[in-house]
């Protein structure tokens, strides 16, 4: 029953940040309230016994990620405008975001879940093995993809002759 209440608290910690980053309009708490989330996540990952996933979850997306995200905000802000964020698609928004709710509201409530599950955590020996042989590659590419993205942020940013 505390896990329940636990799992429960952690979730809407996650979802409460989740809306922060999509609802809030400077950028810097948008990063902040993704960073309260991702940090929700790993919580959960605690839960469910998987405590490395969880010290990657907050080692690798809460720290590396949104400093990474925070750095090319600082270089690429030309300063803060003035404009308008709506725009036409807001409404389709909307109703695509309330299409995608009813349709996981709709799984989770067709599919019959286990009563309870006996937890396992995985050996550390089996994660390492997995990931230095089946997803070495995914995972390099995707850091010469942020390495890409974060010269390109940089070069966006450079001060000089603007035509």
């Amino acid at each position: 029953m505390v896990e329940l209440a636990m799992f429960i608290v952690v979730s809407a910690i996650a979802v409460i940040g989740a809306a922060g980053t999509v609802l809030s309009r400077s950028v810097v708490y948008a990063s902040l309230f993704l960073l309260l989330s991702l940090l929700a996540v790993a919580g959960i990952y605690v839960l469910i016994f998987s405590p490395f996933l969880a010290l990657v979850q907050v080692l690798i997306y809460g720290g590396a990620i949104i400093v990474v995200v925070l750095f090319a905000l600082m270089l690429t802000r030309l300063g803060d405008t003035n404009e308008s964020l709506d725009n036409r698609q807001k409404p389709l928004a909307a109703v695509t975001g309330l299409a995608a709710m009813g349709i996981l509201i709709a799984t989770v409530i067709a599919n019959k879940w286990p009563a309870s599950v006996d937890p396992s955590p995985a050996s550390f020996r089996d994660l390492s093995s997995t990931l230095f042989s089946r997803w070495a590659i995914p995972f390099e590419l995707a850091s010469v993809l942020l390495l890409v993205a974060l010269i390109g942020a940089i070069v966006m940013a450079k001060p000089g002759d603007q035509k």
